[in-house]
């Protein structure tokens, strides 16, 4: 049974002493486009996704992408092109899945902050269903869907106070979490549900967190919707579909440390012993177990800087190109992509970005072969909550994106420019003539 993204350096293979993405050398895509730039396999992102299908076929599934997890339009569209849906949490990640390819007809729009606007906008495309999260939004879809002279298909999220046993900020269905409908309470909002004008009513939902890396907390979950279906059909309400949410994780370590990953196999066993006796059509959000190992930041070293204690090596990318070290303490393993000879000593550095932030720190301590300035560094596992959750800090431009598919390569997102960004500012016809341009048209 494989293992989801068990191997983050599967993604590089070393070819006449230098890094490749399938087959193409990562010292080419440098040369060419520049750095930092994130880089994605085609084939990695075909393999992960029919291995998921794979594993869930015959449980009459629905594969909705998290597009949350890697947004880039070639990405979404390879998804589509396999015949994924997409879970989306905002009005522009649906926009971003049908311009990819996706039907609405296979959308889920999931989130705790659907505005009256997105939920007009969603409901006028058709999607395949709203997962509601609280009585005030389930009554603002159902006064919108009824001035629309629609019915709205939906799902209560269920919260079911289960610890999905992964990071805080990412844990998603324990009790005090904003999330979801608390199971107690979910059995009289179905009632309402099932009543209220405007509203097509029969399905539940969940999404207990992500990066796990246990069965455990999904069996516990699942057995908890299982039960709340078996009661809801008892009081007479019509239960046909079940999502159950996503956040099965990857090995993010190349040793192993991490501990052991989810097999599929077993995962889709869970699934079917806990929920599959119940005669519904089922929904699987997977995210990062689709894209995360499928990526990495390729980046130059800047400059070697020897410290009282301590060497750094420096990159021209940062925590604004990849923030997750930052926000999570996450680990991503770090390979040079010049192949170190052999027998060669590694020693620990700390592998730090130009930002003016402590925080700035993709690995500390981290054991590397010795590296020089200008040499290239790939960090692996980014491509899950890689470039989406990237930012502009320090005035620094987002980075640019490239696909690779066999030995060719394209830019399927180019480098942000300084004019872009430059361009985006606008001042207040009181500040207009402050400056430089303006002062120097008056003197002229």
């Amino acid at each position: 049974m494989q293992s989801v993204g068990s191997d983050p350096a599967r993604l590089i293979a070393y070819r006449g002493g230098e890094a490749h993405v399938e087959g193409v050398a990562l010292s080419r895509i440098a040369a060419e486009i520049g750095t930092p730039t994130f880089v994605y396999s085609r084939s990695a992102l075909v393999e992960t996704y029919q291995r998921f299908a794979r594993a869930v076929d015959g449980m009459n599934a629905t594969i909705c992408y998290a597009v949350k997890a890697n947004g880039n339009l070639a990405v979404v569209n390879t998804f589509a092109g396999l015949g994924a849906g997409a879970d989306v949490v905002s009005i522009g990640e649906m926009k971003r899945a049908i311009q990819a390819g996706i039907p609405a007809g296979r959308i889920v729009f999931s989130g705790v902050g659907k505005t009256d606007e997105e939920m007009r906008s969603a409901l006028a495309q058709g999607i395949l269903q709203f997962n509601i999260e609280s009585p005030d939004e389930l009554n603002a879809l159902s006064r919108i869907a009824v001035a629309a002279g629609k019915r709205a298909s939906v799902a209560l999220r269920v919260n079911p106070d289960v610890d999905a046993k992964t990071h805080e900020k990412i844990t998603t269905g324990k009790k005090g979490n904003k999330f979801g409908i608390d199971i107690a309470h979910a059995p009289a909002m179905a009632a309402k549900a099932a009543r209220l004008p405007g509203i097509a009513f029969d399905g539940l939902a969940i999404h207990i967190g992500s990066q796990l890396t246990s069965l455990d907390p999904y069996r516990h979950a699942f057995k908890r919707l299982a039960d709340l279906t078996r009661e809801l059909r008892g009081q007479g309400i019509v239960i046909e579909r079940l999502d159950l949410g996503g956040g099965i994780g990857i090995a993010y370590q190349t040793d192993g440390a991490q501990g052991p990953t989810i097999a599929l196999d077993d995962y889709a066993q869970v699934a079917a012993e806990t929920v599959g006796n119940l005669g519904c059509k089922l929904v699987f959000e997977p995210g990062r177990s689709l894209v995360g190992n499928a990526g990495l930041l390729l980046a130059r070293v800047v400059r070697v800087k020897d410290g009282e204690d301590r060497r750094f090596v420096i990159l021209d990318a940062a925590m604004n190109d990849l923030v997750r070290p930052a926000m999570y303490g996450a680990h991503h393993a770090i390979k040079p992509v010049r192949q170190p000879p052999a027998g060669t000593v590694e020693s620990p550095v700390d592998v730090v970005g130009p930002i003016c932030e402590s925080s700035d720190l993709f690995a500390a301590q981290r054991a590397l072969p010795p590296v020089l300035a200008d040499e290239l560094l790939v960090l692996l596992s980014c491509g899950a909550y890689g470039f989406v959750m990237a930012s502009t800090y320090n005035m620094r431009p987002l980075a640019a994106e490239v696909m690779v598919e066999g030995d060719r390569f394209a830019v399927v997102r180019p480098r942000q420019s300084f004019e872009d960004m430059l361009g985006t500012d606008r001042l207040p016809d009181w500040q207009a003539s402050d400056l430089p341009e303006a002062r120097s048209r008056g003197a002229a």
